[in-house]
């Protein structure tokens, strides 16, 4: 088992920052950070939360750090559908149910799918069946020829940004299960060297060809603020929006 020193230094190293960077930014000395890390020195549970918050390590990761230390975990990990977590199960359905008629989604750091509201259960009529079984992923449903691949129009462009995302979240924090999903489904191939390109929107939007209709999406993504819940730590909430009128149109009759 890695030291909690050394398991600092990792952090440190992955967002690039030197002792003398995150001594000034956590308010210690660098000799401090120098002799926690090489395990000359024991830092308090305070302080491991201290350095762990300007190194923005994931909650998850924090009770790594903190059991490393010799520390009990801070914080819990739950179900959404705990009734611990009721407060913050109904804020992700107010979200979702104030943007329909456009679809929203919410999903967990490996990209299954939690929640969605009613404008995308249309989408699923004619998925395989084994994809929609728990967990239902979102980026296996989405690439996947049994899926929503053949609605998608610019499916090159869609695994790209996919790839995109996923290569930032492990950058943030490595995750085994999430680099073999991106492994499995998000390879580079010769498709993807003229992705993106199709035209010079700030926004590269979503095609999909719907009913002879081809509807234009962007999307934002939502997070809680301060979590101290690992589950909510990890939660997004994906919501599609309009690019054009006709798209537009098409939900708003469609709802």
């Amino acid at each position: 088992m890695q030291t909690v020193g050394e398991l600092l230094r990792q952090w440190r190293l992955r967002r690039r920052l030197s002792q003398l960077d995150l001594a000034i930014a956590a308010d210690v000395s660098a000799r401090h950070v120098s002799l926690v890390e090489t395990g000359r020195s024991k830092p308090s549970a305070a302080m491991v939360l201290r350095l762990a918050d300007q190194l923005d390590v994931p909650l998850r990761d924090r009770n790594r750090l903190l059991l490393a230390a010799g520390f009990a975990p801070r914080y819990t990990e739950r179900a959404l559908g705990d009734d611990a977590l009721s407060a913050a199960r109904g804020a992700v359905e107010r979200v979702l149910r104030a943007h329909e008629p456009y679809p929203a989604l919410a999903f967990d750091r490996r990209w299954n799918i939690i929640m969605t509201n009613r404008a995308v259960e249309p989408f699923f009529e004619d998925v395989d069946p084994d994809l929609l079984r728990p967990p239902v992923n979102l980026v296996r449903l989405g690439l996947d020829p049994r899926g929503l691949a053949p609605l998608v129009v610019n499916i090159a462009d869609v695994r790209t940004m996919f790839r995109s995302r996923i290569r930032r979240q492990l950058a943030v924090a490595p995750d085994a299960e999430l680099a073999a999903l991106s492994a499995e489904l998000l390879e580079a191939d010769s498709d993807d060297d003229v992705s993106l390109s199709a035209d010079a929107d700030v926004v590269i939007p979503m095609l999909l060809r719907i009913g002879g209709r081809e509807l234009r999406l962007f999307s934002t993504i939502t997070t809680f603020g301060t979590p101290m819940d690992i589950t909510l730590d990890e939660v997004a909430i994906e919501s599609y929006y309009p690019a054009d009128a006709e798209s537009a149109a098409y939900f708003e009759h469609s709802g």
